[in-house]
């Protein structure tokens, strides 16, 4: 039941707390304790997110080479009837986060929107497809900022929404390098000269935006701007080397240079905006 909730994907709700950071407000307790809560709420959404997602494509997960065995409920290792148990039981826990923290309301809900509406149509429109996903990051963010009680910077949001259209551009490119086009619907509308435009652009944009976003922030941030740089080449280089793109989170939590290079973003922010 766990695995159909896919806590390794959780990674991803780590986009909730970068307000905590450049807000400042990492030092003020009863800030770390409501960025925590909505980064356990915003995985409670996402694992609902993904129960779902699985539901619909049980029976396409089950003709795919790696979701048959992968996925659970696909691979019948969970049934029918209790992934919807465990649905009902994700919901029924955010809407008592709601009541604790109205704040994360509509950002979670709209999450919760744009997935269902990515599961039951857009996963299949060619574009929309990648700005669904990559939207859903810059939620994450919003939903940082809102239970902060803390404006959210143009910036940081046009930065996030690029560096997921990156991640999403390369994920998409993997699986049509790996599986080819009958992996999903929408990847015969793409070819891998399209999608590596689509990343590299975003890529682009992503560092530009967020030097933009540093210097009119904190100029000692300036100090970090390497440090993305390499995050890029290195999570590329592990993709194109290791074909681990089409699972950003294995990348994520298996590579040591991309973990370090992380690891030291953090610090050096916490120390130039606390310094």
């Amino acid at each position: 039941m766990l695995r159909l909730a896919r806590p390794k994907q959780w990674i991803k709700n780590t986009f909730v707390l970068a307000p905590l950071i450049f807000a400042r407000e990492y030092s003020v307790l009863s800030s770390i304790g409501d960025a925590m809560f909505a980064f356990g709420l915003f995985c409670i959404a996402s694992s609902a997110g993904y129960v779902v997602n699985d539901i619909h494509d049980v029976e396409r997960d089950r003709a795919h080479p790696i979701k048959s065995w992968s996925r659970p409920l696909a691979a019948r290792h969970v049934t029918l009837p209790m992934a919807i148990a465990l649905l009902i039981g994700l919901y029924v826990v955010l809407v008592v986060g709601f009541f604790i923290k109205p704040a994360l309301t509509v950002p979670i809900l709209a999450y919760i929107a744009l997935n269902l509406a990515y599961t039951y149509f857009l996963k299949d429109q060619p574009v929309l497809d990648i700005f669904s996903v990559a939207i859903g990051f810059v939620l994450r963010v919003w939903a940082g900022a809102e239970v902060l009680n803390v404006p959210l910077s143009s910036w940081m949001a046009i930065t996030t929404l690029c560096l997921a259209l990156y991640l999403a551009s390369i994920k998409r490119r993997t699986e049509l390098a790996t599986a080819g086009s009958d992996a999903r619907k929408v990847l015969q509308s793409y070819s891998l000269t399209l999608v590596d435009r689509y990343a590299e652009m975003s890529a682009v944009g992503a560092l530009i935006f967020y030097s933009l976003f540093v210097m009119s922030t904190n100029q000692k941030l300036a100090a970090t701007i390497p440090l993305v740089i390499f995050g890029l080449f290195r999570y590329w280089y592990v993709v194109e080397t290791r074909e681990g793109g089409e699972t950003p989170t294995d990348v994520l939590l298996t590579d040591g240079p991309l973990i370090a290079c992380i690891l030291l973003w953090g610090g050096v922010c916490v120390y130039a905006l606390t310094f």
